[in-house]
């Protein structure tokens, strides 16, 4: 192949350009892959892979019939970091449903550790046959971004949920995907594109969940802020899932959904993304 004399310094310019940055994309890559080791180093296995069970009916001194709520999603839905049952995020939102509402709620949580939200319709199916929650909280997304998965991967197998959840005849409330960014164990810039990557995650949510008829909370607008100023008390031993007060201070912004969700308050709490569909 002949190169005249122009062509040829030109196209050896626009090599070592090509070459040169493609060097930085090899550096950057094998940087984050050891910035994500590194992550799972600090963050570790300190809490073990199962949750507490925390499956029962509460507040039964106010007598009745109880009301039945599901939750599913991954590890912060099934309370994982919580040390005592009732501080699990399920328990919590059953105990502030049942103070507000003056009656029993009898909690079935189907969430798994780890789950992504392809696994929400397996968590499905695990139910009982017959089972009909009156409402339904959905807290799914952190390792959808972990594991890279497509946003609208991730998106059409959350609506998916919500539609079968509607067929229920349930009520369904999604706590968006929390924000990665908020976890100081995870360096830099690894964190900030975890960051990035869920909140894009939980902007994609908001609009899916609200096009399908049922109630987006953005995490990351209405709690993320405590999780960011407030590291030692908001998060557990490993650092990466909440603590008691963690879970207090989520259950307090998803509680008011369910009750509009279910059609016993109006009085939501206004913020971003969480607006009535």
């Amino acid at each position: 192949m002949n190169f005249s004399h122009r062509a040829g310094p030109a196209l050896v310019a626009a090599l070592t350009v090509v070459l040169g940055a493609a060097a930085v994309v090899v550096a950057a890559t094998e940087l984050l892959r050891r910035q994500a080791a590194l992550a799972r180093r600090r963050i570790g296995k300190a809490l073990g892979e199962e949750a507490l069970d925390a499956d029962r009916v509460w507040r039964t001194r106010y007598g009745g019939p109880p009301l039945d709520l599901l939750v599913l999603g991954d590890s912060v839905a099934a309370g994982l970091g919580a040390e005592r049952r009732k501080d699990t995020l399920g328990a919590r939102i059953a105990r502030g449903l049942a103070k507000r509402l003056h009656r029993p709620v009898r909690l079935r949580v189907a969430a798994v550790v780890g789950a992504e939200s392809s696994m929400l319709a397996a968590q499905l199916d695990s139910l009982e046959r017959g089972y009909r929650p009156h409402a339904a909280v959905v807290v799914v997304g952190g390792n959808d971004v972990t594991h890279r998965v497509p946003v609208a991967e991730s998106v059409g197998h959350l609506v998916a949920a919500v539609d079968r959840l509607h067929g229920l005849g349930c009520a369904v409330v999604v706590g968006t995907c929390p924000d990665l960014g908020a976890l100081r164990p995870v360096p830099q810039p690894l964190r900030a594109l975890g960051a990035r990557a869920s909140r894009q995650l939980a902007a994609a949510q908001v609009v899916a969940v609200r096009g399908a008829g049922a109630y987006p909370v953005s995490l990351a607008d209405v709690v993320g802020p405590f999780f960011v100023d407030h590291p030692q008390e908001a998060f557990s031993l490993d650092r990466f899932h909440p603590s008691a007060l963690g879970y207090r201070r989520t259950a307090k912004a998803l509680v008011p959904w369910v009750l509009h969700a279910l059609g016993e308050d109006d009085d939501v709490p206004p913020g971003p993304g969480t607006e009535v569909p």
